[in-house]
């Protein structure tokens, strides 16, 4: 009996070294990002002082500040990853904002309404966070503070069964998060949401 507890003990310390391998919150890092109010405080006058006379949104989301592009009103409709001029200034002020604060980083996320397949709506919804986030990249942004990801239709705020909807879905979430919740952060955005939320989000629209 010892003898097979001292195997499953080992078992566990090799999967465990495995998995350090790869990247993933470290232990004390929190399952998600840890509210700092003195940050918001900060940053959130600014944020909308940056935005100002914009199509962009801007709010609080626990202990994010999220700017969000309306793709209709900032991506070319005959390329999909491809900014509106008028939308370089207020990406650039954001990214003003935060190039020389290490203690910044921000996540992209590219979000697709419902039409089309799956694979081509993560694919345009990638290269539209990856457009934002070349902007970014030029204002000195490295991994270590940047991170995208195109999430499709799997995280829809409205039903796609009407125009209005999809136009609503159809979006770049510009995530801005204390640097040191980066990784627990991008964690939640790893593996695809159920379909539950979408679900859900369809039966309160109706």
């Amino acid at each position: 009996m010892n003898l097979l507890k001292s195997s499953f003990l080992i078992l566990l310390m090799i999967l465990a070294g495995c998995s350090s391998k790869g990247e993933k919150p470290t232990a004390a890092a929190p399952l998600e990002p840890v509210i700092d109010h003195a940050w918001l405080d900060d940053y959130e006058p600014r944020l909308r002082d940056a935005l100002k006379e914009s199509s962009f949104e801007v709010e609080r989301r626990k202990g994010l500040l999220v700017v969000t592009a309306p793709v209709d009103a900032s991506f070319n409709p005959d390329r999909p990853g491809m900014l509106l001029p008028v939308t370089l200034g207020p990406i650039s002020r954001v990214a003003k904002l935060v190039e020389n604060d290490e203690k910044t980083a921000v996540v992209v996320l590219g979000h697709a309404d419902s039409t089309g397949s799956v694979e081509i709506n993560r694919t345009i919804s990638r290269q539209r966070a990856g457009a934002v986030a070349a902007i970014f990249r030029l204002s000195g942004l490295k991994h270590d503070r940047l991170r995208i990801r195109g999430m499709g239709s799997d995280m829809p705020r409205a039903s796609n069964e009407h125009e209005e909807g999809r136009a609503l879905n159809r979006r770049v979430e510009m995530m801005l998060a204390p640097q040191a919740t980066l990784l627990a952060l991008i964690s939640q955005y790893n593996t695809p949401p159920t379909q539950v939320a979408a679900a859900e989000v369809s039966k309160k629209a109706e």
